[in-house]
């Protein structure tokens, strides 16, 4: 016969790993319920010997949809909610503004192609300027 050990939850606790605390900043809240947050630390280069800035892209569960893009938040480990999202949020840190999407969105490269075309016409038209002054 086999006799089972009674354990108190004191006694489950210690003998359970802690579980893996990052803070990182959130830079998507489009889905329901899910967030995506950015762990950035610096590795290094085993060549080269410098520091390179890393990122880490986590999937964070948010049950209450609390937090917003541009806030510091504190996010654990946890057992897999889906495909990918195996973090949950803990709390936010700090509160953050709103952060600029459109390099995300492609936005900035639209505006760099059109502040190209705005110079190739404005370097044009100056030259266009002093010929006709000479004639």
């Amino acid at each position: 016969m086999t006799t089972a050990t009674k354990t108190t939850d004191s006694q489950a606790s210690e003998k359970r790993k802690l579980r893996t605390r990052l803070i990182g900043i959130v830079t998507s809240d489009k889905v329901a319920k899910t967030r995506k947050v950015v762990i950035e630390y610096l590795s290094r280069h085993a060549k080269y010997n410098k520091y390179v800035k890393r990122q880490t892209v986590l999937h964070v569960h948010d049950e209450k949809n609390e937090c917003k893009v541009g806030d510091h938040v504190e996010v654990m480990a946890c057992r897999p909610i889906s495909k990918t999202k195996t973090y949950r949020l803990v709390r936010i840190v700090t509160r953050g503004t709103q952060i600029d999407t459109s390099i995300l969105e492609g936005e900035a490269s639209k505006m760099f192609e059109k502040k190209k075309q705005e110079q190739a016409a404005a370097k044009a038209a100056t030259e266009a300027g002093p010929e006709g002054a000479k004639q």
